[in-house]
């Protein structure tokens, strides 16, 4: 259990770290106000002290619930391990993960595509009308987005843990691709809601408004740069 604890908050925080640029270009993609606008290719690192502030609690969070409910899955199927379980479980780790994921989440894009100064994006967060709960902006929306993942990743993480590296890699970068592009809808969505640049609606809403205001198109904006890191992140992890 500690093992995988300390290997996954290393290995997390290293590829969020390594892989920062792709993000950065993916969230100003899915701005509202435009790619150029939101800051183009200037300052790709832009907001990173959030993201690694965030990394390894969030990967703590995920790791411990991971870890703490397998046992209770595999005994409610009699002590018989099943794929089933692994999902499950995972589920249960993103939410847990997201309470440390999603305030720094807010705070890292809205450095990404408006703010250049930590400090400056926190109070100015703070402020806004929602007061703290602006720092959950997105929350359910980002679990949407975790959970299939979960489902993908997980029991494929666990089959591969004996298996050869290369090939645990290949699987790891594939089955990461197919999650990340499946999911871009909703990620776009939890981009919008957490650069705040419109009042919060629900997920399927926004996703409808997105559509009918900007195309069908819109909601596979970054997709490129977000299936480039979550392949390169999964082949790693």
């Amino acid at each position: 259990f500690t093992l995988a604890l300390l290997s996954g908050a290393c290995a997390g925080t290293t590829v969020d770290i390594a892989l920062y640029p792709l993000d950065t270009l993916k969230v100003r993609l899915q701005s509202e106000k435009g790619f150029m606008a939101a800051g183009g290719f200037r300052g790709v690192y832009t907001g990173v002290l959030a993201t690694a502030l965030g990394a390894a609690p969030g990967a703590a969070f995920f790791f411990s619930a991971y870890e703490g409910f397998k046992p209770i899955f595999r005994s409610l199927n009699g002590g018989v391990e099943h794929p089933l379980q692994h999902s499950c479980s995972a589920s249960v780790g993103e939410v847990a993960a997201c309470l440390v994921r999603v305030p720094t989440g807010v705070v890292t894009q809205r450095m990404q595509a408006r703010y250049s100064n930590f400090l400056e994006a926190v109070r100015g967060i703070a402020a806004q009308p929602g007061g703290l709960s602006t720092f959950y902006l997105g929350f359910w929306t980002t679990v949407a987005r975790e959970i299939p993942f979960s489902f993908i990743q997980f029991p494929m993480y666990e089959g591969l843990k004996k298996a050869p590296l290369l090939a645990g890699a290949v699987c790891g970068s594939l089955s990461g691709s197919v999650a990340a592009a499946l999911t871009c809808p909703l990620d776009v969505v939890k981009t919008r809601m957490m650069l705040g640049s419109k009042p919060a609606a629900g997920t399927l809403s926004s996703l409808r408004t997105i559509a009918a205001e900007e195309g069908a198109a819109a909601l596979l904006k970054g997709i490129g740069p977000r299936v480039g890191w979550i392949s390169i992140g999964g082949s790693l992890i």
